[in-house]
């Protein structure tokens, strides 16, 4: 099943379409920043931006601040809720589950591909923005006296070989925060035949989320909040790493895999595939 399932990913144009837009975003705001020369001060606009005109190698993590907030959730849950529900409104779903195919297993191979995906686009979104931040940047080799070392937010100089590690780094804990945002739209796949009702709904609960993140009367949720904790990747870029958001947010999205993973499971074990 999870094969079957990486094969459609592979194949479908949606996927890819999506993934270059991904990271046409970044690159397009890096033509900007090149033709302007023209950075929001220190501690103003996007993540890391204020830096990547001294130092292209920084462009994947002001890349990453990018995508993040709307772009990549937006695109995680347009693909997950289309696993269910998009089956189900093609018709292939019951063809799927006629022969002998536990539904676990179907759940399971979707919640894979939905991995696979997330680690694709980020992935490719942190290889394209490279690319496009050295070639527009360079590696500011005259700033900090090394090819490809880059300034930390705490003001440490990071050799590349440190700097490659914390970017994968970062990229593990979007991939973990993002398949735990697509497994609350792989819930709402289960309970709808409409891929877009299903997107719409997941897109709700973030929207949601960010909004109550700005109420303080919300302050006693804000922990529990699928989003609160998606911009802690920065930390990775701090020295010492604040580990202790990190946790945090690693726990609670695994709270959330397992309790929308379960919850998709309990509903799709006993649906009646009418379509």
């Amino acid at each position: 099943m999870i094969g079957v399932e990486l094969r459609k990913l592979a194949l479908r144009p949606r996927v890819w379409l999506s993934i270059a837009l991904l990271c046409l975003l970044p690159a397009l705001v890096a033509v900007l920043l090149a033709v302007s020369d023209l950075a929001p001060p220190p501690g103003q606009g996007g993540a890391f931006l204020s830096a990547v005109l001294d130092n292209g190698a920084l462009y994947p993590a002001a890349a990453l601040a990018m995508v993040l907030p709307v772009f990549l959730p937006l695109a995680v849950a347009v693909f997950a809720g289309d696993a269910i529900a998009g089956e189900a409104a093609t018709g292939t779903l019951r063809y799927l589950l006629v022969r002998p195919v536990a539904r676990v297993r179907v759940l399971v191979a979707k919640l894979v591909s939905l991995a696979v995906f997330t680690v694709l686009a980020v992935v490719l979104v942190v290889v394209s923005s490279l690319v496009v931040g050295l070639v527009l940047f360079g590696t500011g080799a005259e700033a900090v006296g090394q090819a490809g070392a880059v300034t930390s937010l705490s003001g440490i100089t990071l050799e590349p070989a440190e700097l490659a590690l914390r970017l994968l780094a970062a990229i593990g804990y979007i991939v973990v925060s993002m398949v735990g945002f697509g497994s609350i739209a792989l819930f709402f796949s289960t309970l709808s035949d409409s891929a877009i009702g299903a997107a719409l709904a997941a897109l709700a609960v973030l929207i949601a989320s960010s909004i109550m993140e700005a109420l303080q009367a919300a302050a006693t949720i804000k922990p529990y909040l699928p989003t609160n904790y998606w911009l802690s990747w920065i930390d990775f870029f701090r020295d010492p790493v604040f580990w202790t958001n990190i946790d945090r947010g690693l726990v609670l999205q695994a709270c959330y895999i397992a309790l929308f993973f379960g919850a998709a499971w309990a509903n799709f074990a006993s649906k009646d595939i009418t379509s």
